[in-house]
């Protein structure tokens, strides 16, 4: 009982903080989720979300755009994972790729805007070549670029944990049996660290959703998402009603894709 007792009241303080800045903060939403400008009680936010054509192509530029992240960053970050896998002093050049995640994403921002704008580094560098300044800033290849780079790391980090932890007795095996490397990625390697996939999916899709402040620095508001929509109804129209409806649904979309990209157990314990 006595140890029972002080589980208990270790676990209080993670409890206390739980229900104050996570499941406190969901209610609150999904309270005002369901009120007007009068606060007076309404189904009418849900009601506009769901037949509105512009919020329904909002949700689909949301969905489209953080999938075409993922997937690009997906491509990336696990050949890079499995090359520093294999690295002799690996935790260093994974620091080394880390590192920007220690910038804050508005710095990043800026910087890519003095990159990528009209008189900068990247339309000087064009010019010298002879091709002349381009319109890079405020396009829609622009907004997946520095995208994709700001969640890269969120993607290998997992990855690169899941490939470290394999055991080498199984590709030995694979190469032993004559397994050519190329099936022995596919079939062995990848599907063993498929755990480490799947949460760096989950790492970047999620946060993807609710992007809002590159959408209007670096793509010009030309790409519109849900988490833009949502800084207007909070900072602009002061429709927090229709803010919060649209806030509870990137929540249950996030929970939906936690779901598909759990990590799901096989009888017995095993992966």
């Amino acid at each position: 009982m006595t140890n029972n007792k002080r589980t208990v009241s270790y676990m209080i303080p993670y409890i206390l903080w739980l229900g104050l800045f996570v499941v406190l903060p969901v209610l609150l939403l999904v309270f005002q989720s369901f009120q007007n400008l009068q606060h007076h009680a309404t189904l009418a936010n849900y009601t506009e979300f769901f037949s509105s054509g512009t919020y329904l192509r909002m949700t689909f530029n949301s969905v489209f755009y953080s999938l075409l992240v993922t997937a690009v960053t997906l491509i990336i970050s696990y050949p890079m994972a499995y090359f520093l896998s294999r690295l002799k002093n690996s935790q260093f050049w994974l620091l080394l790729v880390i590192l920007p995640t220690w910038v804050n994403l508005l710095l990043k921002a800026y910087a890519f805007i003095g990159l990528f704008s009209h008189d900068g580094t990247v339309n000087q560098f064009f010019e010298f070549i002879g091709i002349g300044p381009q319109q890079i800033l405020f396009t829609d290849a622009s907004f997946m670029f520095v995208a994709a780079y700001i969640q890269i790391p969120f993607m290998i980090l997992p990855i690169y944990n899941s490939l470290v932890e394999l055991d080498p007795s199984l590709t030995n095996a694979a190469r032993d049996l004559g397994a050519t490397p190329w099936q022995t990625l596919t079939k062995v390697i990848f599907p063993l660290t498929m755990g480490g996939v799947k949460a760096g999916i989950q790492a970047v899709f999620i946060p993807t959703l609710s992007l809002f402040m590159l959408t209007r620095l670096i793509g010009g508001n030309r790409v519109i998402t849900l988490g833009t929509a949502i800084e207007e109804h909070f900072m602009v129209t002061q429709n927090w009603g229709m803010g919060s409806t649209i806030g509870v649904v990137l929540i249950v979309a996030m929970v939906v894709t936690m779901f598909i990209t759990r990590d799901r157990k096989r009888k017995g314990g095993r992966h």
